[in-house]
């Protein structure tokens, strides 16, 4: 299938389409996570589970034109990061779709993690466009189909993962913790929210 090659290649899943470019962003990515490790106002936000406050294992920042609700919180954005905003206009190129905001994660080291769910917010439309970039520390991305089928990435410094079409709905995914781990990652996840599921 070219799943696990170097160059860029739309893949069809059952429900979904993947794009899978390891090397991506190979000539950018040190300078890139530099700037926005130091750059990126980073925030350890609190999330609800099981009727609890938690820290959520890993620091985050919401950036671009509106605010946005998920994990039972909304999150008022941030400026657009000069860096940011030209990593979205090359996305934008690649994808031939606009993006209008971005999630920011901080993976602090291999403790740091993100649990299963898809990115099916209602703010999001139907059938969202996720476009991810991952910096710094390769961590184990993981996804699962409603119908037991399962996958496995390696996500790498300067790769990028775009999962389109009908992903949200049937697929979900997660970054489990990692042993042994110890530098950082930055992942940034670009979508857009069409006007009538923004919160202004």
């Amino acid at each position: 299938m070219g799943l696990w090659g170097g160059a860029p290649e739309w893949i069809e899943l059952s429900g979904g389409r993947l794009l899978w470019w390891p090397g991506a962003f190979a000539a950018e990515a040190d300078a890139w996570l530099a700037q926005l490790g130091r750059e990126i106002p980073w925030r350890q936000h609190r999330l609800r589970l099981f009727g609890r406050e938690l820290d959520e294992p890993r620091l985050s920042c919401w950036m671009g034109e509106a605010a946005y609700r998920y994990s039972g919180r909304t999150r008022a954005p941030e400026p657009w990061h000069p860096l940011v905003a030209e990593m979205r206009r090359r996305l934008e190129a690649l994808c031939e779709r606009p993006f209008n905001g971005v999630l920011l994660n901080l993976y602090r080291d291999g403790r740091d993690s993100m649990g299963w769910h898809a990115d099916d917010e209602p703010e999001l439309g139907p059938d969202p466009l996720i476009a991810s970039v991952s910096l710094g520390a390769g961590r184990r991305f993981l996804l699962r189909h409603g119908g037991g089928e399962r996958r496995e990435l390696m996500l790498d410094h300067g790769s990028l993962l775009v999962m389109a079409g009908e992903m949200q709905h049937h697929w979900q995914h997660a970054l489990p913790r990692m042993a042994g781990v110890t530098e950082a990652r930055i992942n940034l996840t670009f979508r857009y929210l069409p006007p009538q599921g923004r919160e202004e």
